[in-house]
């Protein structure tokens, strides 16, 4: 474990499928659930504003999948569930109960995967930022060009941000994690989760539609949906925008 200037503090955990990094900030407050980050397709560090943002107002996590970051590779190419079973596992290590699992990108997949293996009582709530993927666009060809089209909408500097995490996660690994993640099912293990859920779309996101959030909104048992500015790294320049509706979602969620 160490501690940098700001107060990040960094620790590993030697999980079933490999070594997780996590980063965390903040203070424990009564009756507010802590926050854990879930980064989208292997690239990490783009949340780091966010764990500044909202460690403003609880003790919040960010973890590295195995095999993104600074976690070690896993002992072969997880699937959805695996990742899911990495972050349970991650989460008795911390002993880390009545949590928020907050997604963002393909991360919410894993987030809704994980909550899922969880007892309905242990986790406080899910959110679902920028949720892919949209069945408005089937086929690998038609989720490419939405996807280049959403890079014309973000900052220049979020490229340069995830460049070397992605060097380092390679082209094959990066292939397989958009194949699996194409394969999930968001809106079955929505349908299943019995804990609160709150669906996040910005504005710009050209990965998914209005209907899109809507609906995964709606198969919750009980679920809410707010839309905010941006594309969808909307949280990379603007980090309270999601941490403005995750604290009044955790804060709906004490005790």
């Amino acid at each position: 474990m160490s501690i940098d200037a700001s107060g990040v503090v960094t620790s590993y955990h030697d999980g079933l499928l490999g070594r997780i990094r996590s980063r965390s900030l903040g203070a424990v407050r009564a009756g507010v659930p802590e926050v854990v980050l879930v980064h989208g397709m292997t690239a990490c560090d783009y949340l780091l504003p966010s764990l500044t943002a909202m460690a403003t107002w609880t003790r919040v996590h960010l973890i590295d999948l195995p095999g993104c970051g600074g976690s070690g590779d896993p002992p072969h190419e997880l699937t959805v569930e695996e990742f899911a079973d990495a972050v349970t596992d991650w989460l008795e290590h911390r002993r880390l109960h009545r949590a928020i699992l907050a997604g963002h990108s393909s991360g919410t997949q894993v987030a809704a995967a994980t909550a899922l293996k969880r007892p309905d009582d242990d986790l406080a709530g899910v959110v679902l930022a920028s949720p892919v993927f949209d069945p408005a666009y089937p086929g690998l060809a038609r989720v490419l060009h939405r996807w280049l089209l959403d890079l014309t909408r973000e900052p220049a500097g979020l490229e340069r941000v995830n460049r070397r995490e992605r060097k380092r996660a390679g082209l094959r690994r990066l292939v397989h994690v958009l194949r699996v993640h194409r394969r999930y099912r968001l809106s079955d293990a929505v349908t299943a989760l019995r804990v609160p859920v709150l669906v996040i779309r910005a504005h710009d996101d050209a990965l998914s539609t209005p209907g899109w959030a809507g609906r995964l909104a709606a198969l919750a048992t009980e679920g809410g949906r707010v839309e905010v500015p941006g594309p969808h790294t909307f949280c990379w320049r603007d980090p309270d925008a999601w941490s403005n509706p995750v604290r009044a979602f955790a804060e709906a969620q004490r005790g």
